[in-house]
């Protein structure tokens, strides 16, 4: 699953450096997971863009999105929102690894300007070491969490070839020495006790 959690007023700085900033807006932390497919970046796309958190003209809170009011996002890719604790270690195996991950986030960021303006939409730096500065308003936090990809046909396939693999690997073909001790004996073949096997390999030794 993809998780993300959105907060406002952000910005983001590599080394000291300000690379990033919006104003008032969404600052989206982008974790992506090993079974996150194109379905689930649509999801979270529409649900980012369409949220309704902020007030609207009278005042009433939980009533515009982000699109409605024309504010920014800030995206900032989060590996660590994949984090499993093993006691108090944590583990990172569901993170989708770097090389996938930078070409699906990159992905999330053009999808994310082609429904909506491309000029709204800022990132930080993929994998840098970033100092991400949040004035929470409110505050605000919410995790979005993109649907089960076990129902994903494409998904379902993808395992059942996975399963087809592993029963072949369980069903190799027999090597020529289990062919051999699976063959017929003859009768009369003075080898064919069941004994034969040991007899052979003894006779090779000096």
């Amino acid at each position: 699953s993809v998780f993300t959690l959105a907060f406002f007023s952000p910005s983001s700085a590599v080394g000291g450096e300000q690379i990033s900033s919006i104003g008032r807006g969404l600052c989206v932390l982008l974790g992506i997971s090993l079974e996150d497919t194109q379905r689930e970046l649509e999801h979270m796309v529409r649900k980012i863009l369409n949220l309704r958190v902020f007030e609207d003209e009278s005042g009433k809170h939980w009533s515009k999105s982000v699109m409605d009011k024309q504010y920014e996002v800030l995206c900032v890719s989060q590996f660590t929102l994949q984090c499993i604790l093993k006691g108090n270690k944590p583990d990172y195996h569901m993170a989708m690894p770097t090389e996938q991950a930078e070409s699906f986030y990159n992905n999330f960021l053009e999808q994310l300007r082609k429904a909506y303006k491309p000029e709204l939409i800022k990132d930080g730096k993929f994998g840098a070491y970033m100092q991400v500065h949040i004035q929470n308003d409110g505050p605000v936090t919410i995790e979005l969490e993109s649907p089960a990809a076990t129902i994903d046909p494409k998904q379902l396939t993808k395992l059942e070839k996975q399963q087809q693999r592993k029963e072949k690997i369980r069903t190799k073909v027999p090597s020529e020495s289990s062919r051999e001790r699976n063959a017929p004996r003859n009768k009369d073949d003075p080898s064919a006790s069941s004994g034969a096997e040991g007899d052979v390999s003894s006779e090779r030794e000096p």
